[in-house]
């Protein structure tokens, strides 16, 4: 049993603890250990799984405890906090028995009736068992206890069951009890039914989704990929380039998932000119080391690798990242000879290994990092949270 676990264990039943020693103290020496349990409120059960508990014998506590048949107001609290320590342990089955056991008793309040409900729910969703939780919390929502808990765990459910309709009413539902507003998810979860859309070759409804997305939140960056991604997909290069340049205004750190887009429509249309001065705007407005790259290609292509290698210099003397400095060598590498040629190869193959190792997105709430854009942070959930990373290992 590690530590941890036998603190939680006791930080729960000491109150109890403490009461009896209250009692014992004040009890008069004629009164029998019985007569001070009865005095006290309290089921010898508890003592019997206290003394186990102490003796490092945790199985036969934990037994003692959810067996204990008399449910009374002084010990809901304690079940309760037991089940959510197993929960949290990872020992579902057990968590289920202790809240099943006080749903079933007859004597239970309205209050605690409810949270049992609430906690048991909980204790379904981490076991997988989504069905049995979402008719546990809508049980909750039809009644006038944790509403709010439950009608937030019901939009987890649907999210993970991929149900975005469902999603959507109920986080309305939320949003008119909490008073918070998440327009930003809501215009995920249409994000998520455009997808759903496109793979089923819908693509009118697609489209629609992806407007009320913007019309959910006017600066949703991933409406605007998808929006552009459909536009190419049906020739509508202009309406592409137009939805991409959006971006800019609406989070500019969102510009590096835009300009391989906005190179491949801009080349559909021969337009190479227009896309070169583009990126020059969105250089001068620092918004990452991409458009610079992306420029410095299509100077080399036009005019050569002396005028592109000084447009990275240029750069790198305002802003030094990792990857401009990569390209840089390679742009060096192309005319050295000898041991200079060498030593630059040396360093390429230094920054190659930074570049392929670095991690390119970082989630602003929980910290979490990783090499591909996710627009619902895997550690936290959070939406609209994960990022490009910038800065001298980043953009």
């Amino acid at each position: 049993m590690s530590p941890e676990y036998l603190f939680g264990l006791v930080a729960i039943l000491l109150p109890l603890a403490a009461l009896s020693g209250w009692f014992y103290g004040r009890r008069d020496t004629q009164n029998s250990s019985k007569n001070l349990l009865n005095r006290a409120g309290m089921s010898p059960d508890y003592f019997k799984g206290l003394n186990h508990l102490l003796n490092d014998r945790p199985d036969k506590a934990i037994e003692i405890f959810i067996k204990v048949l008399e449910v009374e107001t002084d010990t809901v609290e304690t079940h309760l906090a037991l089940g959510s320590l197993f929960r949290r342990r990872g020992e579902v089955d057990r968590a289920i028995r202790i809240h099943q056991n006080l749903i079933a008793r007859p004597t239970l309040d309205n209050e605690h009736r409810g949270l049992a409900l609430l906690e048991l729910g909980l204790d379904y969703m981490r076991s997988g068992l989504l069905d049995r939780a979402e008719n546990l919390f809508k049980e909750l929502i039809d009644g006038d206890t944790y509403e709010q808990q439950a009608l937030h765990n019901l939009v987890d459910i649907y999210q993970q069951e991929k149900d975005w309709d469902c999603a959507l009413e109920y986080i309305r539902r939320y949003e008119r009890i909490s008073g918070e507003d998440l327009c930003h998810v809501r215009a995920h979860y249409y994000c998520e039914k455009a997808a759903q859309l496109r793979e089923d070759k819908k693509f009118s409804e697609a489209f629609r989704a992806l407007s009320k997305a913007l019309k959910e939140d006017k600066n949703c960056v991933r409406a605007q990929l998808q929006y552009a991604d459909l536009s190419t997909l049906a020739g509508d290069y202009e309406a592409a380039i137009s939805s991409l340049k959006k971006i800019e205004h609406q989070d500019i750190h969102f510009l590096p998932e835009a300009i391989p887009r906005l190179v491949n429509n801009y080349r559909q249309l021969d337009r190479m000119d227009d896309l070169s001065a583009y990126l020059v705007h969105l250089s001068k407005l620092h918004s990452g080391i991409t458009p610079v790259l992306v420029l410095a290609e299509l100077t080399a292509e036009r005019t050569g690798l002396r005028e592109a290698k000084d447009h990275i210099v240029a750069e790198l003397k305002m802003r030094p990242t990792i990857r401009g400095i990569d390209r840089l060598i390679d742009y060096s590498l192309a005319e050295a000879v000898g041991e200079a040629r060498q030593n630059l190869q040396l360093l390429k193959e230094t920054t190659r290994k930074l570049v392929a190792d670095k991690l390119n997105y970082k989630c602003g709430n929980c910290g979490f990092t990783g090499r591909s854009l996710h627009w619902q942070c895997p550690s936290c959930k959070s939406w609209n949270t994960v990022k490009p990373i910038h800065g001298i290992d980043g953009e």
